[in-house]
């Protein structure tokens, strides 16, 4: 994977299909784009991977923010996965509030996302 500047053309030489490579690569786009990125991260534990929270399971992958611009919700997914019905519940409450953009993303999304957060509003 290979990042050039924020005016380069394509931000990305080759979109990862797997989740964490697909993560990886959306984390380093907003970073060079002037994006601030929260993650919640699994660990794994003695029965199995967790992501330590309090209050409702399922919340997105991603919260994305910058000066002037809406905050980004978004699930990443890859291949033929589809949220979890906890998912889609957050996804869903995020749709019906207000004042920014909930995606559901994938890798063949990928020029819809550069243009996305290169966008300046």
């Amino acid at each position: 994977m290979s990042f050039p500047t924020a005016g380069a053309t394509t931000l990305v030489a080759h979109i990862p299909e797997r989740e964490d490579g697909f993560l990886r690569a959306v984390l380093e786009m907003a970073k060079v784009l002037g994006w601030r990125a929260f993650h919640p991260r699994p660990a794994r534990t003695a029965s199995g991977w967790v992501t330590a929270l309090s209050g409702d399971a399922g919340y997105v992958d991603l919260t994305l923010a910058r000066h002037g611009s809406p905050i980004i919700f978004a699930e990443l997914k890859v291949a033929r996965r589809l949220p979890t019905e906890d998912q889609e519940a957050w996804l869903e409450t995020l749709r019906q509030a207000k004042g920014h953009v909930v995606h559901l993303w994938y890798p063949n999304d990928w020029s819809s996302i550069e243009a996305l957060l290169r966008r300046k509003e």
